[in-house]
């Protein structure tokens, strides 16, 4: 009987611990960088970051999956063209301002999510007044694969120096249309682009016959800037860039945006 007994605690006890240790077994480690990825600021520290999908004010009313801390990370080569970038810009009085950089697969499996949650319209005021949700993908405003997921992608924009402090958002206030005038938009320090960031309008086509005067200069002057140095602007979003020759053509990653997977590189 003492035998039997002990059989069973020792069982007993083996369950137990295979109990504890399952969770740990079972969690998948996450997705590494590759060594061609960079922190931005470890390649140029003076380019301005506002790493936008870290916050609430998105359109999707919410941080993004994915995106833990406020940092801008991107291949190598893209980072280093940035630089130069900045450098002739620094001249002339102004800064790059980067929104978003390297975006995980999970951050788009996010958008997806929300797109097709048609109740969901908490920040249609702002980012997409004009157009319905049910047609975003259709419109080509959502997608399920992103070119930020490859590393070489960045939204950006242009700040004039010195550069004044932008407010944070405050989740609940008044939403005012990404088009709407700059003093009526949510404020940014940026030059006036003529439409916010993530703004879901054809007015952020970069080259939009209604957008004239100022705005359509601070858009070129961004546009050919970045040409120069090797990257190809997006005609429906005036902030959207790719540096080619992509190093990742093909891949889209998943690992987290934070300091840790890049560290060292």
């Amino acid at each position: 009987m003492r035998t039997a007994l002990r059989a069973l605690a020792a069982t007993a006890a083996a369950l137990l611990a295979v109990t504890a240790l399952s969770p740990a077994a079972q969690a998948r480690p996450e997705p590494e960088a590759p060594e061609e990825f960079v922190a931005l600021r470890s390649v140029d520290p003076t380019i301005i970051q506002e790493m936008r999908y870290t916050t609430a004010h998105t359109f999707l009313g919410e941080r993004v999956d994915g995106y833990r801390q406020p940092v801008c990370i991107l291949t190598r080569p893209a980072a280093r063209a940035l630089h130069l970038a900045q450098k002739r810009l620094l001249r002339q009085g102004y800064s790059l301002k980067v929104y978003d950089c390297y975006r995980p697969q999970r951050a788009v499996d996010h958008f997806v999510r929300w797109a097709k949650d048609l109740d969901d319209q908490s920040m249609k005021g702002e980012f997409y007044p004009r157009v319905e949700k049910d047609r975003l993908f259709e419109d080509g405003y959502i997608a399920e694969k992103s070119g930020h997921s490859r590393g070489s992608t960045v939204d950006l924009t242009l700040v004039r120096l010195p550069a004044l402090p932008t407010r944070p958002y405050r989740p609940g206030e008044r939403l005012a249309p990404c088009f709407a005038p700059k003093d009526e938009r949510f404020p940014d320090n940026s030059v006036d682009m003529g439409t916010g960031y993530d703004c879901f309008d054809t007015l952020s086509h970069t080259d939009d016959p209604r957008i004239q005067g100022p705005q359509r200069a601070n858009r070129q002057l961004l546009k050919q800037t970045l040409t120069e140095v090797g990257f190809v602007n997006l005609p429906e979003e005036w902030w959207h860039f790719t540096f080619r020759p992509e190093p990742f053509p093909d891949t889209y990653f998943d690992f987290p945006v934070h300091r840790r997977p890049v560290a060292g590189h």
